[in-house]
């Protein structure tokens, strides 16, 4: 001993001072990490990267680098990325060695889903469809409910719901939302239809007259107008446009029937899923 209590609080101190200068300068939490050591994440929720986007991004990349870090954990294999997959592109395509990153610790594979969904929806990267299998592979796979989701992601139950209804379209319909040849309001739109052939004729029209959401809205309307002219002849026309309303609102068939003091409304489902939409429409409007 005999060196005092200087000399055990010294190296100590001197430890911290060459960690500081060793430091490099860059923001809490980034580092910086080889691009041969990530490999992307098998469960990312895009699943299309444009070319040319991605190649314009590789340009700026090369000016300026990459602006915002990408966000990985570690692996047995290096890193895996977690959220920032098409910065990481485009960095391999403009030949960087490294690139920023955060790397953190996450419980579990459904935790990683969870945070690259809510990446790519807060800086809006996602098509619908994208948006929906996400939401469709956290119910399934990892056994969250709508509204476990629905909290996770900052978005209302029946946004959840709704949204994951876009997977009952047909294939080609689906391919369509996909490529952007229509919007998730025509494809919902398009849900109204009770039969595939209904859905597949309505989606032909959208296109073949380009419709607006509102005008493909309409295509429906009009069918279920002919058929309560046909089936009843004497309602009152006031009752007609209340029951279009609803079927507006509610996307499916609704049926007011009056009695002598009152009467009842009757809503239609066709499915456990399609009434838990219902539930959840209802829940919703306050």
């Amino acid at each position: 001993m005999g060196k005092g209590l200087g000399a055990l609080i010294r190296p100590e101190k001197e430890k911290k001072e060459k960690a500081t200068s060793k430091s490099p300068k860059i923001e809490p939490g980034v580092t910086e990490i080889a691009v041969n050591e990530i490999r992307p994440n098998p469960n990312q929720p895009r699943r299309d990267f444009d070319q040319l986007a991605l190649e314009e991004l590789a340009n700026s990349i090369k000016q300026k680098g990459v602006v915002t870090p990408i966000t990985v954990r570690r692996v047995d294999s290096g890193y895996e990325i977690i959220a920032g997959e098409r910065r990481w592109k485009a960095s391999k395509i403009s030949r960087k060695r490294r690139i920023p990153a955060y790397v953190i610790n996450v419980k579990n594979d459904a935790e990683i889903m969870e945070i690259a969904l809510i990446e790519n929806i807060q800086r809006e990267d996602l098509n619908a469809l994208e948006e929906s299998e996400a939401y469709a592979v956290l119910n399934s796979k990892y056994d969250m409910s709508h509204n476990a989701i629905a909290q996770a992601v900052g978005k209302k139950r029946v946004t959840i719901s709704n949204s994951l209804r876009l997977l009952k379209l047909p294939t080609e319909i689906r391919k369509s939302l996909r490529k952007g040849d229509i919007s998730a309001g025509h494809a919902r739109a398009i849900l109204q239809g009770k039969t595939v052939s209904e859905m597949i004729k309505a989606w032909k029209k959208i296109l073949d007259d380009d419709l607006s959401v509102r005008s493909a809205e309409s295509l429906f309307k009009k069918q279920v107008r002919l058929k309560k002219k046909k089936k009843v002849k004497g309602t009152a026309p006031q009752i007609m446009a209340i029951e279009n309303n609803l079927i507006e609102i509610f996307g499916t068939k609704v049926k007011l029937k009056q009695g002598k003091d009152g009467g009842s409304i009757e809503i239609s489902y066709y499915s456990n899923e399609d009434l838990d939409r219902i539930i959840e429409l209802i829940e919703s409007i306050q």
